[in-house]
């Protein structure tokens, strides 16, 4: 609708300024391969502490490999809250995490994009299928839809001009 912002790019008056530059690039890939399904969408945060879904769950199999989305450092690898999470800080602020996620590299280890950093663990709370890997990114204390960050792959290419 005219007037609304895109919830791509998250929420407050961060979100509008990088909304209006254009800032949200497509530039990382999915961290399960292949491609995986959505079974729950990014839902901002009415505030701070506020009710939603911050980031998307991948259907998955326990087991799989999870992958970096894109190059970076891990920063965190351990249980929050019982869970096992992997954190990544990315060039430009970004920091994305994968959980329920079985570590396979330690705090401090340069990661590149598509490289396996841990394994999916089934029991994601309310996940519909067999395991579902929960993939967030937050820029400072904003949380962000980590899709339209993904690259699709697509290529322009230009033919030669035969005038």
């Amino acid at each position: 609708m005219a007037g609304e912002l895109d919830p791509r790019f998250g929420t407050g008056p961060a979100a509008v300024a990088r909304a209006v530059a254009g800032e949200l690039d497509p530039r990382f890939g999915w961290p399960l391969s292949p491609k995986p399904v959505v079974v729950r969408p990014f839902q901002a945060p009415s505030g701070p502490y506020g009710p939603g879904h911050r980031g998307v769950d991948l259907a998955a199999a326990p087991g799989q490999q999870v992958l970096a989305a894109g190059p970076g450092v891990v920063v965190f690898a351990g249980l929050v809250a019982g869970r096992p999470v992997v954190s990544i800080d990315h060039d430009g602020g970004l920091r994305t995490t994968y959980e329920p996620v079985a570590p396979s590299v330690p705090v401090g280890t340069q990661v590149w994009r598509g490289q396996p950093v841990g394994v999916v663990e089934a029991g994601h709370p309310g996940c519909p299928v067999e395991a579902c890997l929960h993939w967030g990114v937050r820029r400072g204390e904003e949380y962000l839809n980590p899709l339209p960050l993904v690259q699709t792959g697509s290529a322009i290419r230009l033919k030669p001009w035969t005038g």
